[in-house]
């Protein structure tokens, strides 16, 4: 069953927690994988205008 639809102010900022988690066995996203992560957030934040808040960045999922 999906999620009712939130309330939408027109010209009103919003705040969106996002998270993913692999659908694979055991830690996939080694040190390597998390500075290519971080600055991929980095870079398209800052092309598409979004102010991150905080994040986390774990050995099988992450949270924005």
């Amino acid at each position: 069953m999906s999620r009712i639809a939130r309330l939408k102010v027109k010209d009103e900022p919003a705040a969106y927690h996002i998270m993913s988690r692999t659908a694979l066995a055991g830690f996939v996203i080694g040190d390597v994988e998390k500075e290519y992560f971080l600055n991929l957030i980095k870079k398209i934040s800052s092309a598409y205008f979004v102010e991150v808040y905080g994040f986390c960045i774990m050995d099988n999922h992450y949270l924005c």
